[in-house]
């Protein structure tokens, strides 16, 4: 049976679905025909659509397989049971990847609804079970990573991203306030966004970062000039900068941006951001591509 859809509702194409859940566009087709796992509406021009509901089957769908559940059983369960199984998974002792996923999929789900207490109960439940830091790391830098939020342009952003940027920047700062500031520290980085760059989602997690990790920043934030970073060098004992990009800027050679900051050479500059930018730059020595916190914790 083809439904067609005619409410106000947000509709997903299945890119999309794709990219909220982790499952190939592919595999949902298949899925759909030989288990009846979702059935999508349709436009008047035939094209597949998905409502908040499918959305939060299929995110219930992945965590369960993620943990080891065959599809066939899976597709066997009523969204009861669906639900249940999930909770089953979350409440559990296990440390893995799994868990994580219940957590992560969980706020994609909160995000999807507008729900503020739930997107503050899933955050919670990870505090407890992780703590802050891990938490930061196994449950919402993969959700960020889910939506798009690390590198993305925020005017292109649907209006739920937008929410869930509000509810992460608040967390990442109250996370950061907590922490203990150090007098002295052998890495001391200047944490900035370009001219012409305004989403700070990946700089302010940056910042938690380094600071949970012993390391002492300087936070510029937003759209600041490459030539104010000589006045700041000249009054502290800065080790790196670190820059994140998400629009093409019109100077990709990052040697010249270490000229325009007057960086000397005992000063590594890290760069991070969208990858279709950061593969047309051009990276001389002193230069580092960050392409996951991870990789940023080797500096510290």
């Amino acid at each position: 049976m083809i439904y067609y859809f005619y409410s106000t509702m947000r509709l997903y194409h299945i890119s999309e679905l794709e990219q909220l859940s982790g499952i190939k566009a592919t595999t949902i087709r298949v899925w759909e025909r030989r288990y009846d796992l979702i059935r999508p509406g349709r436009t008047d021009t035939n094209i597949r659509m998905y409502d908040d509901d499918q959305v939060r089957k299929l995110l219930n769908v992945s965590t369960l397989l993620a943990s080891g559940m065959k599809i066939s059983y899976i597709a066997e369960l009523n969204d009861q049971e669906l639900h249940s199984a999930v909770l089953d998974l979350k409440n559990g002792e296990g440390e893995g990847d799994d868990t994580a996923l219940a957590f992560v999929n969980d706020m994609v789900g909160g995000m999807l609804e507008f729900d503020e207490a739930s997107f503050e109960k899933v955050y919670g439940a990870a505090v407890k079970k992780y703590g802050v830091f891990d938490a930061m790391l196994k449950v919402v830098y993969p959700f960020l990573q889910k939506i798009g939020l690390m590198w993305s342009v925020e005017d292109a952003m649907p209006v739920q991203e937008h929410f869930a940027s509000s509810l992460v920047r608040r967390k990442l700062l109250a996370a950061t306030d907590l922490l203990t500031v150090r007098r002295k520290s052998r890495n001391k980085f200047i944490l900035m966004l370009p001219p012409g760059e305004w989403h700070e989602i990946g700089l302010l997690f940056a910042n938690y970062i380094i600071r949970s990790k012993g390391g002492d920043t300087i936070y510029l934030g937003q759209n600041v000039p490459y030539e104010q970073v000589p006045l700041i060098i000249e009054k502290a004992a800065v080790s790196h900068v670190l820059l994140f990009f998400t629009t093409r800027t019109e100077d990709g050679n990052l040697s010249g941006l270490r000229k325009r900051m007057q960086l000397p050479k005992d000063i590594s500059l890290l760069v991070a951001g969208s990858t279709a930018v950061l593969e047309d730059m051009q990276y001389g020595r002193h230069t580092h591509l960050l392409e996951s916190p991870f990789e940023l914790l080797n500096f510290l």
